[in-house]
């Protein structure tokens, strides 16, 4: 049985940007968001290299990697930790361009992200020791970006 949790999985699915941590050459951290992430298998999330020179250049170096997926709304998510490897060729590379292929994915693919996830514990928004509900936490949200959209802004809810 591998490290994701179907739960884990919808989380993935259902979100598909996923923040990944790399280290740099300096040893600093570097964020960058990725909207390909996707569940591989019960033992991997992988991402499309479309324009991640800089994440690109570290996993070369660092295999290490963290990911975050959170569902902005409910304020829930997960955190994966891992080892990177990149496919550039072969039949598993084919395979993932095929895969993001199928998923709408358009443009030129340069590498396809494997992470073997090592590690993953749940995020929760500290509103929820409060006492908020994912209910409710998801109507001050769902209402503060539509206040956005609409040029209508409102202050964000508190966490």
């Amino acid at each position: 049985m591998g490290v994701l949790t179907t739960d884990m999985k919808r989380v993935v699915e259902e979100q598909r940007l996923g923040f990944f941590a790399t280290v740099c050459p300096d040893g600093s951290p570097n964020l960058s968001p990725k909207g390909t992430i996707a569940v591989w298998d019960d033992e991997h999330l992988s991402f499309a290299n479309i324009a991640s020179p800089g994440t690109l250049a570290n996993l070369r170096r660092n295999g290490a990697v963290e990911v975050n997926v959170i569902d902005q709304f409910v304020r829930k998510g997960y955190r994966f930790k891992g080892v990177a490897s990149i496919l550039e060729s072969g039949s598993a590379y084919d395979k993932a361009i095929s895969f993001y292929r199928s998923r709408g994915v358009q443009g030129k693919i340069l590498e396809v992200v494997l992470v073997r996830v090592q590690s993953a514990s749940p995020v929760v928004s500290p509103a929820y020791d409060r006492g908020a509900t994912e209910d409710e936490l998801r109507v001050r949200w769902e209402r503060h970006f539509e206040s956005l959209r609409t040029g209508k802004r409102t202050s964000p809810p508190g966490e």
